[in-house]
């Protein structure tokens, strides 16, 4: 796997010690689960406090277990298990019952790989007789593991201002819980960091959900868990695939609803939209190096055509988390990098691959769909999410709700979404039928909706209460 920059190395030096004492504790008394299709599996109890857990890239045991056991195990099956502190910014406790699930997906090529999701149950009782299921995917935007949602959620992870949006969106995870419903995180980027691969991300997420199901502490009813998913931006490619690769990939997992909203529909537009004109050019350039982390025909190009500058470029890119990736080189010429005759994103080997990367081509999620969008999106063009939302209600048992926020950016828009979707997603998930067929809205701002704003300040207001220990 990929090691990073030379600064991520020195930090791993730095953090040997912690690798250590991270270590030791798996050796503690466990406590014996019963997993669906296969052997009981020890749950290691959590860190003491204060040691801090150790960064991924220092406990492969647990991110990247023996090729072996992954392979003989089952999409979703569960290898290692235990518990977990998690915490607001790093320090902050939150008092609910949260672990870490290591367990077996599958990549692009159809290849075993380990992967690793975060398990969060309230102590609150559920709104429903058996307890629902959010599984929330963050926009971790990076091209390092030590970057992904299961160590930056956990108590004393080493702070990091290069990665504020996993503690920032955690306020939302948050409000799921105190609505009294589960919640899965997958590290849906995968053990090579493969940021806005989003079928990659579909997959891990998929069998997160499949690993949650079968984890007997959390409480669920199997199969028959009412589930919804959720992600902004980042956190919305692997959200829509997963949606549109269900009946494919997991058809015996009972979604209920799915809400995304800052979608980036089709990566070729993306790249179009943003080339040499965006704020917003490094962060769709690091997606494309996150791409070329999972898929070789796509590495193979860049290693092929990129210019020396572009190569340049993709060393600083590597190992970094959202905020480089965002403010390392805005309106960059991203097509500009690459020494090829013509436009690089029409060359004929690409093609099948944008195509794969893109949605609306495998048919419309059985479901109902909550999409929401500001026009003046500086990252995501609204004509490839117009042109999804048509593709989808060319189906005539579609059921999709599209919110356009006309005063509204990237970033407004997922803030004033928030509560919306929240309210929508929570219908879905204590068995509130959805308006049948698709309908398209345009609003000043959805934080305008009616209760949108009281759910959003509810959730601030939960999240600041955790603070003081209150159980959620």
């Amino acid at each position: 796997m990929k090691m990073g920059t030379a600064a991520g190395t020195k930090r791993m030096v730095a953090h040997t010690c912690l690798a250590l004492t991270a270590g030791m504790t798996v050796a503690m008394s466990p406590i014996m689960i019963g997993m669906a299709h296969a052997d009981p599996v020890p749950v290691a109890p959590p860190l003491p406090f204060p040691l801090p857990p150790a960064p991924p890239y220092l406990d492969q045991g647990f991110y990247n277990p023996d090729p072996a056991e992954v392979a003989a195990a089952q999409p979703g099956e569960i290898l290692s298990a235990r518990q977990v502190n998690l915490a607001n910014f790093f320090l902050i406790p939150l008092n609910v019952r949260a672990w870490q699930l290591s367990y077996r997906s599958t990549n692009t090529r159809g290849e075993p790989i380990p992967a690793v999701a975060t398990v969060i149950v309230p102590y609150r009782p559920s709104p429903t007789p058996d307890r629902s299921l959010v599984a929330f995917q963050f926009a971790e935007d990076s091209l390092s593991q030590n970057c992904a949602a299961s160590y930056v959620l956990q108590m004393g992870s080493l702070p990091n201002p290069t990665n504020p949006v996993i503690s920032a969106e955690f306020v939302e995870v948050q409000a799921m819980l105190q609505l009294g419903h589960a919640v899965v995180v997958p590290d849906h980027e995968g053990p090579n960091a493969a940021y806005a691969a989003g079928p990659l991300g579909a997959r891990i997420t998929l069998d997160g959900i499949r690993a949650a199901e079968n984890f007997e502490p959390a409480g669920l009813p199997g199969t028959a868990t009412r589930i919804a998913l959720w992600g902004y931006s980042g956190g919305a490619i692997p959200t829509a695939h997963a949606a549109e690769l269900h009946a494919e990939y997991a058809p015996e997992l009972n979604l209920v609803g799915s809400a995304v909203g800052g979608l980036m529909a089709d990566i070729g537009m993306a790249i179009d939209y943003n080339n040499a004109t965006s704020t917003f050019g490094g962060a769709v350039l690091g997606g494309l190096f996150g791409v070329a982390n999972e898929y070789p025909e796509l590495n193979q190009f860049i290693e092929r055509y990129m210019n020396p500058l572009g190569k340049g470029l993709r060393a600083v890119h590597q190992g970094q988390c959202v905020v480089p990736q965002f403010a390392a080189f805005p309106f960059v010429n991203i097509k500009g990098l690459f020494d090829y005759p013509g436009d690089p994103m029409r060359a004929p080997e690409l093609q099948p691959l944008l195509r794969e990367l893109s949605l609306g081509h495998r048919g419309t999620p059985q479901f109902p769909l909550y999409i929401y969008e500001a026009p003046l999106d500086e990252a995501m063009p609204v004509n490839a999410v117009n042109k999804l939302y048509d593709t989808y209600c060319k189906d005539p048992n579609a059921q999709v709700a599209y919110t356009r926020e006309l005063l509204s950016e990237h970033g407004i828009d997922a803030v004033s979404g928030a509560g919306s979707a929240l309210m929508w997603l929570n219908d879905r998930l204590n068995g509130v039928p959805a308006a049948p067929g698709c309908s398209n809205r345009d609003v000043p701002l959805q934080i305008l909706d009616p209760g949108a704003f009281a759910a959003f300040a509810s959730a601030i207001g939960q999240t600041l209460a955790s603070a003081l220990g209150m159980p959620v």
